[in-house]
């Protein structure tokens, strides 16, 4: 049988070291490339054509979130785990809306990344039994509304509004994405105006609520 290519991401090296060693502890299972954080994961799929992305929620300058949006995108093909310390529905949401085929809390038994990683080679949703039916019939219900927030705004838009909200000023968000100052201070005006937030602190507020930051990880 073919072995499972697998690509780690998280932003703590002790995290992605302990996957590391669980993830080659089972059969027919290889890791073939770690990330960082988002921007890393999509250069490294493209590079390694990995089976399954196994990714941390929250990381810096690009999350879990928007790397997972992006994969679906240009590499439909390649299924999306999530790892997170939250369990609660919003969360759950936000992953399976981005493209995720499975969504672990960082508290699960080691037993359960193994059985994860089988379910979406198949095809199949994995989520950790502390995950409640209810999340599951909520998202079947909800797929495909067009009242979620976070639709309204494009990729660059959520990317800018995530800097903003762990902090970055205007100059770092243009020097971190090579762009000019002024076309930073035209995505943040436009994403403010298409979300009816008009301060810094609502958008920090909103980009925690809705995923793209933790208040913690």
């Amino acid at each position: 049988m073919k072995a499972l290519r697998v690509i780690l991401a998280d932003d703590h090296t002790l995290v992605r070291a302990g996957l590391r060693s669980l993830v080659e502890q089972l059969n027919n299972v290889t890791v073939v490339a770690e990330a960082k954080d988002g921007h890393e994961v999509l250069t490294l799929v493209a590079t390694h054509h990995p089976d399954v992305v196994l990714m941390d929620l929250s990381m810096p300058g690009m999350n879990g979130l928007e790397a997972a949006l992006r994969l679906k995108k240009e590499h439909p093909q390649v299924r999306i785990i999530v790892l997170s310390m939250h369990a609660s529905e919003e969360y759950v949401l936000q992953a399976l809306r981005a493209g995720a085929a499975g969504y672990l809390v960082k508290d699960s038994a080691p037993l359960e990344l193994g059985l994860a990683l089988q379910a979406v080679a198949r095809g199949e949703t994995y989520l950790s039994p502390p995950i409640s039916r209810q999340v599951v019939d909520s998202y079947m219900q909800r797929l495909g509304q067009a009242d979620e927030p976070l639709a309204v705004l494009t990729g660059r838009q959520r990317e800018i509004l995530q800097l903003i909200a762990e902090g970055s000023s205007t100059k770092d968000i243009a020097r971190r994405l090579n762009l000019s100052v002024k076309t930073v201070e035209t995505h943040r005006a436009q994403l403010m105006e298409r979300l009816d937030i008009h301060d810094v602190a609502g958008l920090v507020r909103f980009a925690v609520r809705h995923g793209l930051v933790g208040t913690e990880k």
